[in-house]
């Protein structure tokens, strides 16, 4: 990404991983010639503030859920509203408008693949999956699981062919299509 904003001689500070913020206003010409460039190293532009903050909220869905090795003991709205220094009530409701979804239903969502996840790996007890995720108990667990799966964890466990969903997709489907 830095070699295409330096072929359009543009300056940049680099904000976040993925994330830039060029100096100088740029013409509609310059934006899309670096739009085409970063199409082709598989990279958006995106300019549009609310897009850009959709995507940052599912990022820090993303992070918590499935990157954090630790035991999730944070309300997620608390945790959003901080790290993206916006009221929970607004991001809320920008998600739903744009996703056509609720943030509530992506973290599930997320969260049940993760503890798909968990179950394949086969290293934590479902007690244990119930505790890591912040359940209130197994059988909150065992419920949203399948709700959201059709499934009991301990029947998906015993399946052959234990299918999970690539992450970029999971909260783009509509709830009945989901594994």
């Amino acid at each position: 990404m830095k070699d295409e904003l330096k072929k359009l001689h543009l300056h940049f500070i680099v904000v976040d991983l993925g994330e830039v913020e060029i100096m100088e206003n740029i013409s509609g010409e310059q934006r899309e010639q670096l739009k085409i460039a970063l199409l082709d190293i598989g990279l958006e532009l995106m300019d549009d503030k609310k897009a850009v903050l959709i995507e940052k909220i599912k990022n820090v869905i993303i992070e918590m859920v499935h990157h954090t090795d630790g035991i999730i003991k944070t309300n997620f709205s608390d945790f959003l509203s901080e790290k993206l220094n916006y009221d929970y009530t607004y991001l809320a409701n920008l998600f739903s408008e744009i996703q056509g979804t609720t943030i509530e239903k992506f973290i599930i969502n997320h969260k049940i693949e993760r503890i798909k996840e968990l179950i394949i790996y086969d290293e934590l007890t479902i007690t244990e999956i119930a505790w890591k995720m912040n359940y209130s108990s197994v059988a909150h667990l065992s419920n949203q699981f399948k709700k959201v799966t059709g499934l009991s964890p301990s029947h998906f466990k015993q399946l052959k062919n234990k299918r999970r969903s690539p992450i970029e997709d999971i909260g783009n489907m509509p709830d009945n299509i989901l594994n």
